[in-house]
């Protein structure tokens, strides 16, 4: 067992050096000889493909004996990095102001909600109080996924946008794996019924900025849906469950998987089954979540009174074979074009999220101070 931990350290140093475009020579072995192996930086990474890039795991000693905790890890890091006169160097001690808190500082407040992932915490920190949304994913992963969600979550550590959910870290705690991540208090706009253009240009505004951002760094969500998609006190609209989604996804057996998840996907990614991400995909959810915050209820099977959490088999030839929804005539001509744009059948044909951004429903959208409101701090 303490073999196997050593090599999942080893593998996220490995994606550190890769993430830092330098390269990873392995130390001599025990036995003698010497082998070094230049590892050049990886094209594109992505979180279906659970990319090798780095950047917040800790710098780990494949000699070293396996941490339990984030906590143990990051004295760690503090000791190599701190100065012969005992200060820690500057960009040590920014990057040890970065760490997440131990798992021993946390506190469990409530549950905030749970799915088919599993269940989300509100949490917080026994020192500062400051509130975190803490994720304990469900199921006994092996070791290969544990691994390959290790990967994703130091990706999405690296993740810095104003409308993209902040994840601080992972933990792994009485044989359950946690990550913690941005605390949103408005809870997601599931069910949320936005009659208002200008309010909705706004949501739309925000989401497509995080979407496209998420885009620019090589990473598809795969999973674009209004209960993912969060709001704060502050009405900031942010964007969540992106990457390790995917991966859990690809391991649930087809009885478990989310119907509320397969209601969003595309015409070509339910043809590939399920297991295929695009960029464009994400564009077609994102323009039905929009459209049911429009219309107040999900918008395809109108005279079918067919549900997104009804029946798999027609839901999934309704998404393929049946005309996308469209806004009713009494919306603007504007949001009726945007929607247009998003939910074309064929990929190749609908706008990316920077194009989008462009479109005149958006592009002259001010900020709306009055979104939506959100419930008071507990």
């Amino acid at each position: 067992m303490a073999k196997d931990v050593r090599i999942y350290l080893r593998d996220v140093r490995e994606a550190q050096a890769k993430a830092r475009g330098i390269s990873y020579v392995k130390k001599k072995p025990k036995h003698g000889s010497t082998a070094a192996s230049p590892v050049a930086p990886p094209p594109v990474v992505t979180a279906e493909t659970a990319g090798t890039m780095s950047g917040a795991a800790g710098e780990v000693d494949d000699d070293d004996e396996p941490s339990s905790s984030v906590g143990e890890l990051r004295q760690r890091q503090r000791k190599v990095a701190t100065s012969a006169g005992g200060i820690p160097a500057p960009a040590a001690a920014a990057r040890a102001a970065q760490q997440p808190p131990t798992h021993a500082e946390l506190e469990r407040v409530r549950c905030v909600g749970s799915g088919a992932g599993g269940t989300v915490w509100m949490v917080r920190h026994r020192g500062t109080g400051q509130l975190y949304a803490l994720k304990v994913l469900k199921g006994n992963h092996n070791y290969d996924v544990r691994r390959q969600i290790a990967r994703e979550i130091a990706i999405l550590r690296t993740a810095d946008h104003p409308a993209v959910v902040r994840c601080h870290g992972m933990y792994e705690h009485g044989g359950e794996l946690q990550i913690l991540l941005e605390y949103m208090d408005g809870g997601s706009l599931n069910g949320h019924h936005i009659a208002t253009e200008p309010l909705l240009a706004d949501v739309a505004r925000q989401v497509l900025s995080g979407i496209a951002y998420l885009h620019r760094r090589h990473i598809v969500h795969c999973g674009i849906k209004p209960s993912n998609l969060l709001i704060d006190s502050a009405r900031h609209v942010k964007i969540a469950e992106f990457g390790v989604g995917h991966i859990l996804k690809q391991t649930m057996e087809p009885s478990n998987s989310s119907v509320g998840t397969i209601a969003y996907m595309s015409p070509e990614q339910i043809n590939t089954n399920l297991s295929d991400g695009s960029y464009a995909g994400d564009v077609w959810s994102f323009g039905l979540s929009i459209l049911e915050l429009y219309l107040g209820r999900f918008p395809f099977g109108e005279n079918e009174n067919l549900s997104k959490q009804g029946d798999l088999a027609n839901l999934m030839c309704a998404i393929c074979f049946s005309d996308p929804p469209e806004p009713p005539r009494t919306a603007s001509p504007e949001f009726r074009g945007f929607i247009s744009c998003c939910l074309k059948k064929n990929p190749a044909k609908r706008l990316t999220a920077a194009q989008l951004l462009q479109h005149p429903f958006v592009a002259s959208t001010q900020p709306q101070p009055q979104l939506l409101a959100a419930p008071p701090l507990p």
